[in-house]
């Protein structure tokens, strides 16, 4: 393996940080959101986001440290190879590749755990178009 197979990586895993970035942010406006429409009507909404909430912060903060740890350990391993320490090279950049696939499993949950919310969102709108005066 030379230098430019970990290098490859470098691409794909800014725009995979700049995604997980943005997905954080999106937690956080919506949090904020649902502290602002907190009413007696709106509480039973919140009550079923906020676990949820919970959990995507945790799995979007392990996806993120897995991935900062997989550009972190691709430059290492480009570092390795930079000194012609084949071995130790290959070893770091496979790690690379395995906290890379964690990082990519925990988004694949939070898409998941992100889908639901919506289909909460949807459920209580369809409850209240279909109920207007309560």
């Amino acid at each position: 393996m030379d230098l430019t197979t970990p290098a490859l990586l470098f691409p794909a895993i800014s725009l995979l940080l700049l995604a997980y970035t943005n997905r954080f942010l999106v937690l956080a406006q919506l949090i904020r959101k649902l502290k602002e429409m907190d009413t007696e009507e709106d509480h039973a909404l919140i009550e079923r986001q906020l676990s949820a909430l919970r959990k995507r912060i945790v799995l979007t903060k392990r996806m993120q440290a897995f991935g900062v740890l997989s550009f972190l350990l691709c430059t290492v391993s480009m570092f390795l190879l930079f000194l012609q320490l084949e071995q130790p090279g290959v070893v770091a950049f496979g790690v690379s590749l395995v906290l890379l696939s964690l990082s990519l499993v925990y988004s694949l949950w939070e898409i998941q755990i992100s889908t639901n919310a919506i289909n909460v969102e949807l459920e209580n709108f369809e409850w209240r178009k279909s109920n207007p005066h309560q």
